[in-house]
């Protein structure tokens, strides 16, 4: 039985979310928007019965036991831990920061019977569901290096707002890099251990933003990852637990098409996802063959969002359906369907990458990726600075 949902976030993913799930048979009871005004025009565009601004009239409806979070990192811990301990089902985007993430793992981790994932969209994605097989499978040979390029237009938003402010988890590491990193690890197997970054703002003001305002999210980052160790028996079980050399590259100055490459490297072959294709060469082989096309269209109302995430978003909502559909209850599901889901400890483990990235780009040096086990007291610095008075 499918569940009733309730969509949080009036963002371009949102209103691509929304038909996705009606085409696979969800109904969407509930819509909540930051303003009365933003949800109401929303939810009159799309059909959807009931809207409102206060989270509590969208976790407390009767109709909803799957609630899909899509809206500004800051609020994405709030809104995800109090559903799931209201007993909802939970789809959400990444955290702001990795205390938030591991509050939310530690909501998971009480709430096991109840389905919580990160709606990292590249993983269902059939090109990268293909790789990783071909990766299983040794087409590859054993894996060296994995590079990725993501380049494209300008990712503030009209007025300022948290997309500007790299605290409110704005900026290319955050939005695109936090998904590749996810990414590589799922399909290496492996987890990062040290990075080393570079991270810049070269966007500061614009038309829109201007006066005191100033952005400080980056448009531009470089980093390095070296993978060993294991992603909890999540990845496709390369071989290479330690030494694959990761590189990923993010510019968001580049207005026009917008660009999603994936490579990985091997001591036999190649494969590259270029946008939603896979490509394919062997050592010795006399050029690339297309291993995978694209599926075909989606639509023009989805063209702000990239077309990889896209795909895999359609990918994903199918996997939700198998999911919950053979179950009894609305709020019962398979893990099956979802296996290869971004779980909420990777969440917090990418979470951890991306501020030791962040933590690489000030100090010059390469840092080490430590994934907190319990939540750090919010009164150490505090007690640190009278410590160092006293004395």
């Amino acid at each position: 039985m499918l569940p009733g949902v309730g969509v949080f976030g009036t963002g371009s993913t949102a209103r691509v979310l929304v038909p996705l799930l009606r085409g696979e048979g969800f109904e969407v009871h509930a819509l909540w928007g930051r303003s009365e005004e933003e949800a109401s025009s929303l939810a009159q565009e799309l059909g959807i019965p009931f809207h409102t601004s206060q989270s509590d009239d969208v976790l407390l409806h009767p109709d909803v036991d799957l609630v899909c979070v899509y809206i500004s990192p800051p609020l994405t811990r709030q809104i995800a831990v109090k559903a799931l301990g209201i007993g909802k089902n939970v789809v959400c985007e990444k955290a702001a920061t990795a205390v938030d993430a591991f509050k939310m793992v530690t909501a998971a981790r009480y709430y096991p019977q109840l389905l919580s994932i990160v709606g990292n969209a590249l993983r269902f994605l059939p090109a990268f569901v293909a790789m990783r097989q071909l990766l299983a499978e040794g087409y590859v040979g054993e894996l060296q290096v994995c590079d990725a390029r993501v380049y494209g237009p300008s990712l503030l938003d009209q007025s300022y707002g948290w997309t500007c402010e790299e605290l409110m988890g704005g900026g290319g590491l955050h939005t695109f890099g936090s998904t590749l990193v996810d990414l590589l690890s799922h399909l290496t197997g492996a987890r990062a251990m040290r990075v080393h970054g570079l991270l810049r703002t070269f966007v500061r003001q614009n038309g829109a933003i201007h006066g005191i305002r100033r952005v400080t999210s980056d448009d531009f980052s470089f980093f390095q990852m070296l993978m060993g160790g294991s992603a909890s028996g999540r990845g496709a079980g390369t071989g290479t637990g330690s030494g694959v050399c990761c590189t990923v590259t993010l510019n968001f100055n580049m207005p026009g098409a917008f660009v999603h490459e994936v490579m990985v490297v091997g001591s036999a072959g190649r494969l590259i996802a270029r946008g939603t294709e896979l490509y394919g060469q062997r050592n010795g082989g006399k050029g690339e063959e297309l291993l995978l096309g694209d599926s075909g269209g989606m639509g023009q109302e989805v063209k702000d969002v990239p077309l990889p995430h896209l795909r895999g978003l359609g990918s994903m909502v199918t996997a939700l359906k198998y999911a919950f559909q053979a179950q009894k209850e609305r709020r019962s599901w398979a893990r099956g369907p979802v296996a290869m889901a971004s779980t909420f400890e990777d969440g917090l483990y990418v979470q951890t990458v991306v501020e030791a990235v962040k933590r690489s780009s000030r100090s010059g040096e390469w840092e080490s990726v430590e994934v907190m086990t319990q939540e750090p007291d919010p009164n150490q610095n505090l007690c640190e600075v009278l410590q160092i008075n006293k004395n």
